[in-house]
């Protein structure tokens, strides 16, 4: 996991752009503050693209230190965050044309708690087969048609941030959601 915790003596509440040139003038407590903000939604963007914690964990430490090494090219008109999306994308699917990536886990559904409705032994079952159908669903997507799902639909980001992080366009953005969409919806049918 990546680990790294910031220095106490700064503000947490300070803009990722004020942390993102203090680090460029060679701040290491401002870039661990960064780090530490963005971290968790990275390794979650990376996992569903790579498929598995391990790649994500590399591919976000890879980024990490690419950000790292390229904070005099960040231009501050953009958004942090838009920045570290499109160079953890960037790297994971580097790393995904260099190596054919396993299918992505089926098992990680975790037990469910002792008294809970869903402690039954068939809808649990249900439940991990529906889990494991969309698994390999996203797995048969094209990685832009995944990374812009995954983008939009679990990281909340809006159309225009999407195109930046992908180097495409808007109208780029929207045709790859529907395109993914409606392949989900073919996949997940039985399912409903």
């Amino acid at each position: 996991m990546i680990e790294h915790t910031a220095s106490p003596r700064l503000r947490a509440d300070l803009p990722d752009r004020l942390l993102a040139v203090r680090a460029a003038e060679g701040d290491d407590d401002s870039f661990a503050l960064l780090v530490q903000r963005h971290s968790r939604p990275l390794l979650a963007l990376a996992w569903c693209i790579m498929g598995n914690p391990q790649d994500a964990e590399e591919a976000v430490q890879d980024a990490f230190v690419s950000a790292w090494r390229r904070l005099p090219e960040y231009r501050h008109g953009a958004e942090f965050r838009t920045w570290m999306y499109r160079i953890t994308v960037n790297r994971c699917l580097t790393m995904r044309r260099r190596r054919r990536p396993p299918p992505l886990p089926l098992d990680i559904v975790a037990e469910p708690a002792t008294g809970d409705a869903w402690s039954q032994p068939a809808r649990t079952a249900e439940q991990d087969a529906a889990t494991a159908a969309l698994s390999r669903a996203l797995a048969e997507l094209d990685a832009g048609q995944r990374v812009c799902w995954v983008l939009r639909e679990l990281h909340g980001l809006p159309y225009k941030e999407i195109a930046q992080v992908t180097h495409t366009n808007e109208q780029t953005v929207r045709g790859r959601l529907f395109r993914a969409r409606r392949s989900l919806q073919e996949a997940m049918g039985p399912w409903r």
